[in-house]
This record gives structure tokens, sequence and C-alpha cells, in this order.
């Protein structure tokens, strides 16, 4: 069966529901999936939570469906670029769970490799700790955290051939992989598909396996912030 889709909005066909958590790949506005953050406002799927390390940009990424007021929730480590995201968060319009950035992509890539929880030391003594099991492991206290099981995870990848084996451009690679793996049903969108037998093998980021569905299409390149030096 083919795992190829005409567009976004084909390819979530079926998939999404009301007050459903999706894992969202992406760092700012590198690598984010923006065809399927489109086609799901368009969609007007609601009380939706997001894991994703940022909300993107008040215009751009998920900060589309903050301005629709679809996302009743985000895990998120940054959210600093997004003013209609802080407008929300303070006043009260929008919940929040912050997560250090390493330990939002291990609660991701724990829940692919079916592992519910783990240990850490970061965010210990921290409000990051507030409400969770706290263990000793040689005289060392370390915070359990949960691992992230997504009702559907939405990537963005720069080559792929038709069964879904992935590569990721440089930084773009980024929460893709970890975000892909901890969904129950992981649609990616790509800009370039490739015959099968085309990737070399030692090169693939993402196996084909993790993949359910996949889009190709026109990305938008954005730079979050453009800094030059004087002339």
């Amino acid at each position: 069966m083919s795992k190829l889709y005409a567009n976004a909005a084909e390819a979530l066909d079926g998939l999404l529901h009301d007050d459903m958590l999706i894992a969202a790949g992406g760092f700012g506005l590198c690598g984010i999936p923006e065809l399927l953050l489109q086609a799901i406002k368009e969609a007007g799927t609601k009380n939706l939570t997001f894991a994703s390390n940022n909300a993107g940009v008040d215009d751009f990424g998920i900060g589309i469906l903050l301005q629709t007021r679809q996302v009743k929730k985000m895990l998120s480590s940054y959210v600093g670029e997004n003013a209609e995201f802080m407008r929300q968060y303070l006043a009260g319009e929008l919940e929040i769970e912050f997560n250090p950035q390493g330990t939002l992509a291990e609660r991701m890539r724990a829940g692919g490799a079916g592992i519910p929880g783990f240990y850490t030391k970061t965010g210990v003594g921290t409000q990051v700790a507030e409400g969770k099991e706290h263990k000793d492991f040689d005289g060392e206290t370390y915070i359990m955290e949960r691992g992230i099981f997504a009702d559907l995870s939405i990537v963005k990848a720069w080559k792929a051939d038709e069964t879904g084996n992935a590569i990721f451009r440089k930084t773009a690679r980024n929460f893709n992989p970890p975000a892909a793996m901890c969904g129950k049903v992981c649609v990616m969108e790509v800009e370039e598909i490739v015959p099968v037998g085309s990737l070399d093998p030692d090169n693939i980021h993402l196996p084909g396996i993790y993949v359910h569905r996949i889009v190709q299409g026109a990305h938008e390149k954005r730079i979050e912030q453009r800094t030059v030096r004087e002339a």
C-alpha cells in the first residue's frame, strides 16, 4: 500500500480529532512541518496539545494555530519568539508544561522506544521537579520523567524514498526523528521523494517503519532572526 498522498489535507484525512496530542518536529522555524500545520488549521481541529520545542512565531508554524485558538496546551522548551503565545499564557488562556530541551527530546525518544518513564538529574531542585517522583542513585537525586506517546506525529524531511526512509538536512534534523518515533501515526512532509534503493542506508536518519503517510510539497525558507554585520 502506497504511503504517498497528494497533499497535506489528504495525508491527515481521518487522523485528526479534538483534544488530541500531537508531536511536532522543528526548532524555531527550522525543519517545521509547515504544510501539515496549515492543513490542521484549515481542518479546524481544536483543544490540541502540542509537544514541540517551541511554537514558531506569530504568523508561522504552530503560531498560526495559536491565532485561531486551536491549541489548549504546549509541552515546550522555549517560547520567546511568539508574542501571541506569551499573551495567551500570561492571560491564563494557554496551559504550558515547560521541559528542559534534552528532557523533551528524550521523552519523545522514550515514547518511540516504548519506555514509559526514565530518571534524569536535569531539573532537580527547580520548578521542573515539582510534583514528580524523586529517587536517589549512588548518592545523587534524580527525577522521573514520562515518555511521550502522541496520537499523531508531524515532521518535515529534506529527502525520503517512497517507503519513508528519510534524511533531514543539517540542523533541520533537530527534534524531527524523536517526534516521528513517538506518535501512533506519523505523517511526514518532504521536499524531495526519491526511488526506493537510491538512499545510502548508512545516511538514513529515520527508518521508514516509523512513517505511515508522506506528502511532498514546496516549502517556504524563512529566517527567524536575520543578523548581519554593518557595512
